[in-house]
């Protein structure tokens, strides 16, 4: 099958890959002349995704992945057409559509009777046929369902284990009629293999969910009960360190019957999705009161951590802070919607001099982010923001000036912190003995 990827990011390069690798000959198109020619090298344009290094490399050397910027002539070549175009909200929560509006039109223009299209980007209930099929239509001059077939897949993979994710989860779609949603299964049977797994309700697979509409709230409803669910753990955090209680402990008891599922707290939610879809999902449910409230519960939760921060430590007029990691999760250079961005101002607007730090990113990287690098400063206090595992070993002896650290993920050992107070949010704070 010739197979045509458009946007080969983070999601969309892994993907190609995948496809590829079963066989299949896939061009992926990309804007970015360096993305392209990086591919066509077989080396990966962005590091830390598990196996695509090696993967890229071989389906590279034998032919099956080539990649191209012009997006319209790798669609007139293409059997089936995967878009993977990332799609944002602004800050009052409405979506962005314009690049995939731009990859729709060039799609469109190159379309052929017989072509699957198939949108992974995550997308407000009803995109799919609302936009991208008479988008795709009037480019084409072909009627979507006729003419050629059209679904909805959303990816739900993440970065840095996308083809551990791909095997393990069952692939969602759904089509514009019901002839689009079988083509769909076809085309995605052909190019995954799934784990088994016994406690799914049915086979794991790809799953026809009946329509692109049911596809599209599937991934809305999954991503916003994780920011829900997140937003209640940080509530329950903000209440135990009123009243004194580990959080940590509360949430373990609770989790051991087995109709309790508590998240864990933490002092920002980042990444593409979460932070992202629920907004989506408000965009199309306005009455949503719940979402709402969640979603501003975990986004006041980096202004949360430096109030505490400053409770304990006093006036922070004039004080080196160290915020330890740029990335929104650790091991994972990515900085999309990271807490580390309202830490910083968080902390400015308290007139502290905030320095970041971050093993994955060098200090210039860190600056083109319009982040202040830490090369050495006084700092008499830390706030850990991302779960990097080099945190676990860090303490008093590194930063002896430090007085009062705020850990944020649970991921210090507060004994490592001699004469310091730790502040873990969701527990009580106590202060290690120096030696």
């Amino acid at each position: 099958m010739q197979i045509c990827v458009v946007a080969l990011g983070k999601i969309g390069l892994p993907l190609a890959v995948q496809f590829a690798a079963k066989g299949h000959h896939v061009i992926g198109a990309d804007v970015d002349e360096r993305v392209v020619h990086l591919v066509n090298e077989g080396v990966e344009p962005f590091p830390g995704e598990a196996g695509l290094a090696e993967k890229l490399k071989s389906v590279v050397a034998a032919g099956r992945l080539l990649a191209a910027t012009d997006t319209t002539a790798a669609v007139t070549r293409a059997e089936a057409v995967v878009l993977v175009v990332p799609v944002y909200v602004d800050a009052g929560g409405t979506p962005d559509f314009g690049w995939m509006d731009a990859a729709t039109q060039a799609v469109a223009r190159g379309l052929r009777p017989g072509t699957l299209v198939s949108y992974e980007t995550t997308l407000p209930v009803g995109t799919t046929r609302g936009r991208w099929a008479p988008m795709l239509e009037q480019g084409s001059g072909l009627t979507a369902g006729r003419d050629f077939a059209l679904v909805f897949s959303p990816e739900r993979v993440l970065t840095g284990r996308v083809f551990a994710d791909l095997r393990r989860y069952p692939k969602l779609l759904g089509g514009i009629d019901v002839a689009s949603g079988r083509r769909g299964v076809e085309f995605y049977q052909s190019l995954l293999d799934f784990d088994v797994r016994d406690e799914l309700p049915r086979p794991n697979g790809v799953w026809d969910l009946g329509s692109a509409e049911a596809a599209e709230f599937a991934k809305l409803a999954e991503t916003t009960y994780r920011d829900v669910n997140i937003g209640l753990a940080n509530q329950f955090a903000r209440f135990a360190d009123r009243v004194g209680i580990d959080v940590d402990l509360v949430i373990d008891g609770c989790n051991s019957q087995p109709y309790s599922h508590i998240h864990r707290p933490g002092i920002a939610v980042g990444g593409h999705c979460i932070p992202v879809y629920p907004q989506m999902y408000l965009w199309n449910d306005e009455d949503a009161t719940v979402v709402r409230e969640a979603r501003a519960t975990n986004a006041s939760m980096p202004e949360y951590a430096v109030r505490r921060l400053a409770e304990v430590y006093g006036d922070l007029t004039g004080a080196g802070v160290l915020v330890l990691g740029a990335a929104y999760r650790g091991g994972v250079k990515e900085t999309a919607f990271s807490g580390v961005f309202p830490v910083v101002e968080a902390l400015r607007s308290r007139g502290a001099e905030p320095y970041v730090s971050d093993p994955l990113y060098t200090s210039d990287e860190l600056s083109a982010r319009g982040l202040p690098p830490y090369n050495d400063q006084t700092v008499t206090a830390v706030v850990v923001q991302a779960d990097h595992g080099e945190y676990r070993e860090l303490g008093s002896d590194r930063f002896p000036q430090v007085r009062v650290v705020v850990d944020g993920r649970r991921i210090t050992d507060p004994g490592r912190w001699a004469g310091a107070e730790v502040i873990v949010l969701g527990a009580p704070s106590r202060t290690a003995q120096r030696a």
